[in-house]
């Protein structure tokens, strides 16, 4: 029986049945190695009381060999001085409540240990997002349950009052003059259970839950993402930014909205959008990190003019430069919400540019994977920073939806036919 060090507990062998193996300097401390490959360590005591018991600590990979040896230390400890730490354990998992759950959810993502889409960490901007559905609608709805007690119907009851606008309010935020609009509807209903069943499957994957009941409960379709613009729509966008411009607008606001319609791309990565990452002759934007990871994205000629328009101010890093050429722009969000209050659009999101960017392809005839790579899709995207050249034909694709796009947004009437 070997003392337990990273390197005994990765050469463990791999058997039919799970096994045990114990500790030599620490008696009760041991890891338990499954046919699968994962090994899972637990402390092994006898407490004053009752008969023996043994308590997982956590899955090796997920804390090392000595964070779990520390714990065993604790836990053991805890048994001479007449306590059962894995009653207590039992005890607490039944009273835990939904905000309790969050806390602990937060906590683990912040250190990496919650994997979002492609088994990598959750980014910090993905989190940002989580923090602010859990206390908009999560806490003030479910946060005073006891998960234990959570049902399918709690959950369906739960989507329903979200979509009813129940944890509506407008509060103040940290920033001069700052508010926080919380509105319910469809779409946050949908996306904030789905949050909801992450952080369950979190609650199941740390035995406090064996079931996750999100599971089955039918969520409504995000019907802000089937909204698209229009050759109409497209005009009073145009005719509003055209207006903006000729009074002196926020040039940093008018590019990021320019470029957002005629490159398809994602909001956050127009902000963020730094001029190492724009290869001119490359016909692309090299992005270092997006929602998919390292992304390349093709770039028609019209978004290529628009960028040689606006040029690199001295001393800018970013694209669209906030007042300080070091930062980008922050003011994208009320810009847009001013702009289509003028152009007579509002309610029509930013992320409708994308969609509309999406549907004007598929209008001009191209497949799903062509505009999946277009826009960066994780089915379609061109990943990695280095591929070059880009395919010619995805290129000429992309160049004649930014074509039609320009088209559209400048009232100058249809592209040609598409070819098949």
């Amino acid at each position: 029986m070997p003392k337990l060090t990273k390197k005994v507990v990765d050469a463990a062998e791999l058997r039919e049945k799970p096994y045990f193996l114990w500790c030599s300097e620490l008696p009760g401390f041991g890891v338990r190695v499954f046919s699968s490959g994962k090994r899972v360590y637990y402390a092994d005591y006898r407490p004053k009381v009752g008969s023996r018991k043994r308590m997982s600590l956590g899955q090796h990979g997920k804390l090392t060999t000595e964070e779990a040896r520390k714990q065993a230390m604790i836990v053991l400890g805890s048994v001479l001085q007449g306590e059962d730490p894995a009653g207590e354990r039992a005890t607490r998992r039944k009273t835990l409540t939904v905000q309790e759950l969050c806390e602990r959810y937060l906590e683990a993502a912040d250190k990496g240990l919650v994997l979002g889409k492609g088994g990598v960490p959750k980014k910090a901007s993905t989190l940002v997002t989580d923090r602010s559905r859990i206390s908009a609608h999560i806490l003030p709805l479910l946060g005073s349950r006891k998960v234990m007690d959570l049902t399918r119907a709690d959950v369906t009851r739960f989507l329903r009052d979200v979509v009813a606008g129940k944890a509506a309010r407008t509060a103040k935020t940290e920033k001069k003059r700052g508010k926080s609009i919380v509105e319910g509807g469809k779409g946050a209903a949908s996306r904030t259970v789905g949050l909801l069943g992450g952080i369950l499957s979190f609650a199941v994957s740390e035995g406090i839950i064996p079931a996750n009941p999100v599971h089955g409960v039918k969520r409504p379709a995000d019907q802000r993402k089937r909204a698209r613009l229009t050759p109409e729509t497209y005009r009073q966008l145009g005719q509003a930014l055209e207006k903006w411009e000729a009074e002196g607008g926020s040039e940093a606001a008018i590019l990021a909205i320019r470029l957002l319609a005629l490159t398809g791309c994602r909001r956050g990565e127009i902000e963020a959008l730094r001029w190492s990452e724009v290869d001119i002759e490359g016909h692309a934007l090299r992005l270092e990190d997006s929602k998919e990871g390292a992304s390349v994205r093709p770039l028609g000629q019209a978004a290529l003019d628009l960028l040689s328009r606006a040029g690199r101010k001295e001393g800018a890093v970013y694209v669209c430069p906030g007042r300080d050429p070091r930062k980008p722009y922050g003011g994208l969000a009320g810009a847009w919400r001013r702009l289509t209050k003028e152009a007579g659009l509002e309610g029509v999101t930013i992320h409708t540019l994308r969609h509309s960017f999406a549907s004007t392809a598929a209008d001009l005839g191209y497949s799903e994977p062509t505009i999946g790579a277009m826009i960066g899709h994780s089915s379609g995207t061109v990943t990695g920073r280095y591929v070059h050249p880009l395919d010619a034909v995805l290129v000429g694709a992309v160049d004649r939806v930014a074509q039609e796009v320009r088209r559209q947004m400048a009232g100058e009437g249809r592209a040609s036919e598409p070819q098949t």
